[in-house]
Formats: C-alpha cells, sequence, structure tokens
C-alpha cells in the first residue's frame, strides 16, 4: 500500500503502491493506511531523525480521484459533510508533520489526488506532455472536498484560484507551472526525485502561509472594496451565462468570497459545508451519472460488437482540407498516427496543413505541446492531390461537402488504392450512409463517422452503421473514435440519425412558437434559460433553413401515411423560400450577420410574424424545447436508431448542447420522475398536438435503466 524509504539523510520516500489496482486511489483504504505511517514520521521528528518527506507513486498515475460509487450513494448532506471532514484531516495530517513535505508528481494527479499534492509544501512534476494535473471535479457537478479551494485562495489569490475551479480543465505539467499550480519540472524520475531531495534539505521553515498570523491572501480578501467589486461583477457574469443551472459553479465563487474574510480552520469547515449541499444536490447526481458512469461505459465497449479484436490505426487518409477534413487531420497527428490529407489540388491541401499547423501553435501556446514538438508533429502529415498516397492507410475519412456525387467520386478513387481491410469512412450530415455505401467497391467496409463541428473541440462522433456495413467496420470505427479521444455513438443508418434527428426538435419547437406569435428575442431567451447553448433561431441559422426543412422531408419519407407536418415548416418555407433568408452561412436568416459574424434579430421578423401573445408561460416554453427533444430521443430508441441510455445522454450533451445540468436526454426523465414527465407529455400533448406523444419505449421504461449501469445492472 504504502512503500517506507529512509536515507542517511534523514529523508523519507513513501510511495503509493494500492495492491491489485492499475492506480492509486484516494479513499478510506489508502487514508487508513497513511495513519501509522503519519505517526510514526512525527515521532521519527520528536527524535530529530527526520529532515522531509517525499510522497511519490509506483504506478503509472500518481493517484487518482475519490471513489464516486461511493459518492454517488451519499444522499445525506450530514453524511456528505463527515466525509469531507475525515479527508481534510486526513489533509492537515500531511500537511503538518514538522517537516517538509515534497510531492514527486510522476503521474496524473486530478480531483482529491491532487488535493494530496497542494497539502505537500513543494510540487515537482515530471515534464510528459501527457501528463494531467488539476481539478475537474466542477465537470461532473462537484467541487473538491478536501480544502483545495481554500488551499489554492491562499496560494494564488480568489482572481487566479477561479478560473483554474470554475474551468475543470486538466493541465499539463507546463501548462499548470504558468499558472501556479506546481513548482518545478524534472525530465526524468530521477530528476525529479533528486531535486525533490535537494528542495527538502534547503527548507527547514515549512509553515504554511495560512497557518502564519501574519500571512495574507495574495490579491486581498472580499471585504476589500475594489476586490468585492470586482467578485460580484463574476457573480453577475456566471449567473447570465449558466442561469444558475450549475450549483457546483456558483458554489466556487461564494465560497472563495466568504471564506477569504475567515481564518483558515473556519474556513476549512465552512468548505465542507459547502461540498456537502453540492455533493447532495440532484444536479450533481445526474452530471455524475452521465459525465462519469456514461462515459466509462461508452468508453468500455457500450454500443461496441462483440467478438473483434482492438484494432489500432498507424495511418489515416482524409479527404477535404477544409475545417472539418483538417480538425481531423490535426486530432489524428495529436494521437500519435500519420495523415495523409488530401485535396483537388495541392495548394489547397497545403492550406489543410497550414491549418493544422495554427492549431499546433495554439495548443502550444496554451502548453499543451512544447515548441520542440511543432516539428514532429508536421513531419507525420503529408498533403497530396492523388489518392495513391492511400495505399497504406488503415483507414480513409472523407470529409468533403454535402453532395452525394462528390462523395461517390472521391470514394471510388480512394478505394482503388485500399486493400481489402481498410474501412472507408464518411463524413455526412444528412446523405443517408446506406446510399453511399451501394456506390462503394466494398460496402461493408463502409461506415459513416459523423464529427461534429470543430472536430478537434468536441468530444463525440457518431459511428453511423449503413445496411452493408459489416459488424467487424462498426468495431473497428469505434476503435478509431477512442483512439483519437472520442466518444463513439454507434447509430443506425436513419434520417438525421440521432443528433441532427433531435436537435431538430428544438428548432423546429422554437419555429412554431415564433409563428404563435411569441416575440423571437423571447423564445432565444427562454431557450439559453432552459439550458440550452443557442436559441433554437440561432440554432437553425447555424445548420442552415435548408437542413432543417431537409430533416423534415426525410421524416415524411420515413413515416409515410403516419407522417403529420410539423408546424414548423410554413414559418421555414416562407423564411427560406419567399424571404429568400437561409441562415447564418448566406448572412441573412432568423438573424443578420455582419462580415465578423456578430449577429441581431433580423427585425423584420416582427413583420412577417407578428408578436400576438402578451401572456407568456416561461415555464411552459421550456418544457416545450426540452421534451420536444427528451421525446424524439425515445422515438430513436424505440426504433433502434440508437440502442443504449448511455450513449443517448452522451450525444445529448456534448453533441449538440442538451443542457448537461440535466444529464442528458433519458437521465432528464429520472430527474423530473416518470410519472411526472409522462403527466406532463400528456398536458403538452392536449395543449399543442400528437408531437408530445410519449413513445411506448419511455412509457415502459424499467426505471433502473435510468440509472448508471454499474450500480444498478
Amino acid at each position: 500500500m504504502i512503500h517506507y524509504r529512509k536515507d542517511t539523510d534523514n529523508i523519507v520516500t513513501l510511495i503509493l503502491d494500492m495492491s491489485g489496482r492499475s492506480g492509486n486511489l484516494l479513499n478510506h483504504e489508502i487514508v487508513a493506511a497513511f495513519a501509522p505511517v503519519i505517526h510514526h514520521l512525527k515521532q521519527e521528528k520528536a527524535a530529530g531523525k527526520l529532515n522531509g518527506v517525499i510522497i511519490t507513486s509506483a504506478k503509472k498515475d500518481f493517484l487518482e480521484s475519490g471513489d464516486l460509487d461511493y459518492l454517488y450513494r451519499l444522499n445525506e448532506p450530514a453524511q456528505a459533510f463527515e466525509a469531507a471532514q475525515q479527508l481534510k484531516q486526513f489533509l492537515r495530517d500531511v500537511e503538518v508533520p514538522g517537516v517538509p513535505v515534497a510531492a514527486a508528481i510522476n503521474g496524473d494527479a486530478l480531483g482529491t489526488g491532487f488535493e494530496l499534492t497542494l497539502a505537500c509544501h513543494y510540487r515537482i512534476v515530471l515534464a510528459d506532455s501527457d501528463l494531467r494535473l488539476g481539478h475537474p471535479e466542477v465537470k461532473i457537478g462537484l467541487i473538491p472536498s478536501g480544502g483545495a479551494i481554500i488551499r489554492l485562495m491562499w496560494l494564488l489569490g480568489i482572481e487566479r484560484a477561479y478560473p483554474l475551479l470554475l474551468e475543470g480543465r486538466r493541465y499539463s505539467p507546463q501548462e499548470a507551472l504558468k499558472v501556479g499550480l506546481i513548482d518545478e519540472l524534472a525530465d526524468t524520475r530521477e530528476e525529479m526525485l533528486m531535486r525533490a531531495k535537494a528542495w527538502l534539505l534547503k527548507h527547514h521553515d515549512v509553515r504554511r502561509t495560512w497557518d502564519d498570523p501574519d500571512g495574507d491572501i495574495p490579491g486581498g480578501t472580499a471585504a476589500d472594496p475594489n476586490l468585492g467589486h470586482r467578485i460580484r461583477l463574476l457573480t453577475a457574469r456566471l449567473s447570465a451565462k449558466t442561469n444558475d443551472l450549475y450549483p457546483a459553479k456558483r458554489a466556487i465563487i461564494d465560497l472563495l468570497a466568504e471564506a477569504s474574510k475567515l481564518d483558515f480552520a473556519t474556513a476549512y469547515r465552512l468548505d465542507s459545508r459547502y461540498y456537502a449541499r453540492v455533493a447532495t444536490d440532484p444536479v450533481t447526481k445526474n452530471m455524475i451519472s452521465t459525465f462519469w458512469f456514461d462515459k466509462q461505459a461508452v468508453r468500455g465497449g457500450v454500443g461496441r460488437p462483440k467478438g473483434y479484436g482492438k484494432f489500432r490505426a498507424r495511418r489515416v487518409g482524409v479527404i477535404g482540407a477544409g475545417m472539418m477534413g483538417s480538425g481531423i487531420a490535426f486530432l489524428c497527428l495529436r494521437n500519435g498516427l500519420e495523415v495523409i490529407l488530401k485535396d483537388v489540388s495541392q495548394p489547397i491541401a497545403d492550406r489543410g496543413k497550414e491549418y493544422v499547423a495554427e492549431k499546433i501553435d495554439e495548443y502550444t501556446e496554451r502548453g499543451t505541446f512544447q515548441p520542440e514538438d511543432r516539428e514532429k508533429l508536421l513531419s507525420r502529415i503529408t498533403t497530396t492531390n492523388s489518392s495513391h498516397l492511400f495505399k497504406d492507410c488503415d483507414i480513409v475519412v472523407e470529409a468533403v461537402f454535402e453532395n452525394k456525387s462528390v462523395k461517390t467520386k472521391v470514394t471510388r478513387e480512394a478505394e482503388e488504392h485500399l486493400d481489402e481491410y481498410s474501412i472507408f469512412a464518411t463524413n455526412t450530415l444528412s446523405i443517408p450512409i446506406t446510399e453511399l455505401g451501394r456506390e462503394s467497391l466494398r460496402p461493408e467496409n463502409y461506415v459513416g463517422l459523423h464529427f461534429f463541428s470543430p472536430a478537434e473541440k468536441t468530444s463525440v462522433v457518431e459511428v453511423v452503421v449503413g445496411e452493408q456495413t459489416s459488424d467487424e467496420t462498426v468495431a473497428r470505427a469505434f476503435d478509431f473514435a477512442i483512439a483519437i479521444r472520442k466518444l463513439p455513438i454507434v447509430v443506425k443508418d436513419s434520417w438525421g440519425f440521432f443528433a441532427a434527428r433531435v436537435l431538430n426538435t428544438y428548432i423546429l419547437e422554437g419555429v412554431t412558437m415564433l409563428r404563435e406569435g411569441y416575440p423571437a428575442a423571447l423564445i432565444e431567451n427562454m431557450g439559453r434559460q432552459a439550458g440550452m447553448k443557442k436559441g433554437p433561431l440561432a440554432m437553425a441559422d447555424e445548420l442552415g433553413l435548408k437542413l432543417v426543412l431537409r430533416y423534415e422531408q426525410q421524416a415524411a419519407e420515413h413515416y409515410g401515411k403516419r407522417y403529420k407536418q410539423h408546424p414548423a415548416v410554413p414559418a421555414l418555407t416562407t423564411m427560406r423560400e419567399e424571404l429568400e433568408r437561409s441562415g447564418k452561412s448566406k448572412r441573412a436568416g432568423f438573424y443578420d450577420y455582419d462580415v465578423e459574424g456578430q449577429a441581431r434579430l433580423w427585425p423584420g421578423l416582427a413583420e412577417h410574424f407578428p408578436v400576438t401573445k402578451d401572456d407568456y408561460n416561461r415555464r411552459r416554453m421550456k418544457d416545450r424545447f426540452l421534451f420536444a427533444q427528451v421525446i424524439e430521443a425515445g422515438w430513436c430508441l424505440q426504433e433502434d436508431v440508437i440502442e443504449h441510455i448511455e450513449a443517448a445522454n452522451l450525444a445529448s450533451v456534448y453533441g449538440w448542447g442538451f443542457p448537461g445540468y440535466t444529464g442528458g436526454v433519458m437521465r432528464y426523465i429520472y430527474s423530473y420522475g416518470q410519472e411526472n414527465f409522462k403527466q406532463r407529455c400528456a398536458e403538452l400533448k392536449d395543449r399543442y398536438g400528437q408531437r408530445f406523444t410519449v413513445p411506448k419505449y419511455l412509457r415502459e421504461l424499467d426505471a433502473d435503466k435510468l440509472i448508471p449501469r454499474s450500480l444498478s445492472r
């Protein structure tokens, strides 16, 4: 569990090495193991036989975060408070043994794992650009439980600590050094341990700033009028951005402000009270369920056909050097793959490489890459205007514009140079994969890979299965997505696939409200207040009204006589055909766009869609937006367009921006309450029509399927 080694300079090295695990986990077991060790260290100090302590790890990672299975089941604030207090006491014991303590961080240290390093007096890290550090808890709806908010406030000041905690970023060692999370970098493990020891031998006064009666928080406290004013501005901006839908984010700024006016011991205890409230909030349970458990399920193979060995691509061909294709090329390079980037001419292909170089520079500036990485990365990309270089590619991804004949042409050109084992993947928004696959030389190797834009920043990719796509090809496409750090969402070839089909219902509901006489500005605000990233009219412009209407036309073809035209269609047709306003690409849609892309609602909306409503039920508007999407997701599950609830949740929050606080389209039903959900659907159906009918799949859904699989099944 903990290996204890002492050298002739009275420096003790504690090596974390939990048995039976691939990584160390900061849980009750390791805390209990530390207790006798800390007691012994204090005895050694009292006897004059201890000059310092180094904490490091025998595992690949330094220390993983806490036990989320336990935390998910924690429903009583008093229990959460006590758990936080126990962790805090352990970290204080580490912090005050009477000698300096250095963390020699040889692998990932995230969440409570990083809390242990903050309790150390010095942090030295292996300069491995793949290593990650920091506090990502807010990403799953939590705040740190061991006092990191208080310690970072004292180390960095409120204004520097706040963004580190609020953004929940995982920092590379170089980035962490830049923002002040760590103190030093080392190139090798041996050098790291040597430097840690050297620091310990030079430093004997180990009192932390917060334990010094004369210590001050850098930049002051919230009691200072100027800083207090800036904190109020930060709070207002946060509320405007999140609509106070995320308790953890609000707790961070409120705790920093309140704790800055208290002594450390009182603030430390206050931190536990904030944590207890956040940890037991239903929003937190939703976010842990999806952003942790569902994500682990998909990474573990949910949706991947069984019985096929792991596919490891080495060389990837990309057709189309626009933003999408170049973004995919960058993703592949970033994850160690070789890339052949092709376009119709060499200059266009070279411009794609320039885009990749700009992305590398951008990530280098952030500290993700080192300056010396640039040429190494760019040496692995070859540009061309010919398909013959694809002959050694394991997979080719086509990312040309939405035109069936163009896609067919580039597919056939590429496939002539591919062997029978290579995969061909098309990135398409709306053209059926089965239709495109029929034109392929090897339709069993043909699959859809729908990347969301921008490809290098979004987290999911839809793996679209055509009628002739083999299971082995699906498994390989799944593995490729994992290799480039995407969450693969396996979907059946159907109109709009999954993401676009469900998103379209949000857009259609907003356009329907416009037609019903609601003010456009109110519609947009209610969409954002419901938690969507953009209003439905802005989203319509982004997608393009042609595509919005195409999806509805495909729905009509799919359902035949059962199809009932959505009430939004006449308004969309008017906008596109009569008013010639088809969206952002034409700088004219529901919004006007200037040359720099800045948008404002088109004043002409008031003339063509006059405001007739004077009694606005805001709750009903928000329910219409969210329920329309949840119901459509239910139809997709019923029709086997998507088979797994975990995948549906992840696709919704990562793919098109369904509110993260809900945990996704299916988790939303759980938090709303299944019976309450069905009752509300009935009310909306009575008022607005059959589009709010609950699918049989949702009516008969077992509640256990809405909670994390590892906890219920």
